[in-house]
């Protein structure tokens, strides 16, 4: 038994504690906020229930395989609810496409749009079922140590996939540009442009349109209080208000963390924390990548969020709604080639209080909406204010209802507090985006390069951004840890 200590407590982090302590290992988990969950913590206020980060609970499998690994299943902690529609996407004053909760009503929704389109989805969902088969069921469980990994006989009948991208591959088979909109827009959750995304990539339609959008009863908290309780049964331990100073190393080797002043040796340090900043607490010379290095990373985009109490139910909306009204390739462009706030800016929309009552007080409505932004962007209180009214204006508009109003709770979080609540490189908030060339082996490694007993885990290192790869982040590392010591 080793004695672990593991830096923040996201997903990643709470999955490598569970794995580790399942292993037999001593792991105490310090968080520096005040609640665990990292960027998926919850706020309450005025009765009003808000995730503060995730909404979107996709590939339930990857779930149900983690919690399978300790003999549970989600249902033993909390109850899934299948969204249907899954989402709605508006592209003008109560114009919008439901995304129905299965395959043959997309299709007819398609075919309706566009004559012959859905025989062409459906061919196009087949390869996309088969590439989620190879990626999410055999790829993504690697730890990023070789391009090897990526060399079976499977991934080399797709390589052209590795060469093409999303939008090229979409362009090829659908010309309505509702339609490619709606195809392109999952990748987005990999936090780059669909022309930046190897077509491989495309097992995220597979997870939209075959796997379905679901919401846990109560909200994506559900799951951090699943998987904490779960590592409390497995005797993992948890300190908060702990913000890690520094990372002290002896012999190249991590042999303890300091908080406030208090030096806590173990004998292993594993960070579920920002990558950037878990190396600025050693010292330069124990640093594996330079600030170059980060500064040439293309990273997922940063998000304006306001969470919202309304004091009457809202109409004409989904649980899910993406706001496609303006030019999505200008809003696009506005964060990865000119970074700048955008002239017009897209916006999604969450309403967890139309599937969960406990999120809202009776006759109220619950909601969140999401501004992505570029990486590093200027954040004052002026401008939050500015594309509030702006994104509200268009909702009003777009759904013909005067809302505002009826506003009595509002809190914005941006770029600043993505960097002050969870130190995270230039405020972004999804990780570093999964291009080709920042695809598995290519990523940040999950063992230090420099320290002996130093491990990371999370959205900059492997497989990516996104909750179903945190959890697998957290089983891989977890998986390097053990055999480090099985050999040592």
């Amino acid at each position: 038994m080793k004695k672990i200590t593991i830096i923040g407590s996201g997903f990643s982090a709470l999955s490598a504690s569970c794995y580790l302590a399942q292993s037999g290992h001593d792991v105490t988990v310090f968080e520096k906020n005040e609640t665990i969950g990292g960027r998926a913590r919850q706020l309450k206020a005025q009765g009003f229930t808000f995730d503060m980060g995730p909404s979107w609970y996709w590939m339930p499998d990857i779930f149900e395989r983690f919690f399978a690994d300790f003999g549970k299943k989600p249902s033993d902690y909390y109850e899934l609810i299948k969204l249907s529609p899954a989402y709605r996407v508006y592209f003008g004053v109560e114009d919008f496409i439901a995304i129905a909760d299965n395959l043959d009503e997309i299709v007819n929704t398609f075919e309706s749009i566009e004559k012959g389109s859905g025989k062409v989805l459906r061919e196009f969902m087949a390869e996309a079922q088969s590439n989620y088969d190879i990626a999410i069921k055999d790829l993504v469980y690697r730890p990023g140590v070789s391009p090897l990994e990526l060399v079976t006989t499977k991934t080399a009948l797709k390589v052209g996939q590795f060469f093409s991208n999303i939008s090229r591959d979409v362009r090829k088979k659908f010309s309505n540009p509702r339609l490619i909109q709606i195809l392109e827009f999952p990748v987005l959750f990999l936090g780059a442009k669909p022309s930046d995304t190897p077509s491989f990539y495309s097992f995220m339609n597979f997870a939209d349109f075959g796997l379905g959008t679901w919401h846990p009863k109560t909200g994506m908290f559900d799951v951090v209080r699943a998987m904490e309780s779960l590592a409390r049964e497995l005797g993992v331990k948890f300190v908060t208000n702990a913000a890690i100073e520094k990372i002290v190393v002896e012999n190249k080797t991590a042999k303890a963390i300091v908080i406030n002043g208090q030096t806590i040796t173990s004998d292993l340090v594993l960070s579920g924390a920002d990558y950037h900043h878990t190396e600025t607490l050693l010292d330069s010379e124990h640093r594996a990548y330079s600030e170059a290095y980060w500064d040439s990373r293309v990273f997922a985009p940063s998000s304006l969020l306001f969470y919202v109490g309304f004091d009457k139910k809202i109409e004409n909306i989904s649980h899910h709604a993406l706001f496609f009204d303006v030019d999505f390739y200008q809003h696009a462009k506005d964060i990865y080639d000119a970074p700048q706030w955008p002239k017009e800016p897209l916006f999604y929309a969450n309403f967890p209080s139309l599937t969960d009552p406990t999120a809202a007080p009776e006759g109220m409505e619950s909601a969140f909406f999401l501004v992505p932004l570029a990486p590093g962007i200027e954040d004052t209180e002026a401008l939050r204010e500015q594309y509030f009214d702006v994104i509200m204006t268009r909702f009003e508009q777009l759904t013909k209802q005067d809302v505002r109003k009826n506003i009595i709770f509002k809190q914005s979080f941006c770029k600043n507090d993505f960097v002050s609540e969870y130190n995270s490189y230039k405020g972004n908030a999804y990780g570093m985006a999964n291009t080709l060339l920042q695809t598995a082996f290519l990523r940040p490694k999950l063992k230090s390069k420099k320290v002996k007993n130093l491990f990371f885990t999370g959205q900059l290192t492997v497989p990516g951004p996104g909750v179903p790869p945190a959890l697998i982040s957290g089983k891989l590392v977890s998986e390097l840890i053990n055999n480090q010591f099985s050999l040592a």
